[in-house]
């Protein structure tokens, strides 16, 4: 099945490939059952809210009805962002994973196939050899730098994120009552 000169490299990349796919799908699937969960959550607080609008006796209670359920509903979508952006930051987090062990096998499978190919390059070669190696090295250091970044990035993000959350049972506004 793996035809060519590298059969490893081939392998590698389909197994790679495989392990990226499979991580989208858990992550479309989480999406999915989080999205599901937050619409049959609306439905039921939609009903229990327009229950509560129907016994309103005067313009007080509607006004006090009113801000308690903006303050919720405002309090539901921070929730429900924070949730997606906890799924999509464990998903980038696994794809960056992937992605560096995946090239840090690649650099090393390649590295091998330069060497074994230097063992029988002809003379006087060794100077594009050198280039060919210096230039890998440098690519990965580049690779590195980069990825070193995207986590700064990341972890910068989620300590913002998390930074935003506000205390168990703490709503602005008061503390928050069970239903």
């Amino acid at each position: 099945m793996f035809e060519g000169p590298y059969p490893q490299l081939n392998k590698a990349s389909l197994e790679n490939a495989l392990r990226f796919t499979k991580v989208a799908m858990e992550t479309a699937e989480r999406l999915v059952k989080l999205q599901l969960e937050a619409a049959r959550q609306a439905v039921e607080e939609n009903a229990r809210d327009a229950r509560s609008l129907s016994e309103v006796k005067n313009l007080e209670e509607v006004i006090a009805l009113r801000g308690k359920l903006a303050e919720s509903g405002v309090e539901k979508a921070l929730n429900f962002s924070r949730r997606v952006y906890e799924v999509a930051s464990q998903a980038q987090a696994e794809f960056t994973k992937l992605f560096e062990e995946s090239l840090s096998a690649y650099t090393q499978d390649l590295t091998n196939v330069i060497e074994k190919a230097t063992k029988s390059a002809p003379a006087g070669s060794d100077l594009a050899v050198a280039a060919l190696k210096s230039t890998i090295a440098a690519t990965q250091a580049a690779v590195d730098g980069m990825t070193k970044a995207a986590r700064d990035v990341s972890e910068l993000a989620d300590s913002g994120i998390k930074a935003l959350r506000p205390a168990p049972g703490k709503v602005k506004g008061g503390s928050k009552k069970s239903r």
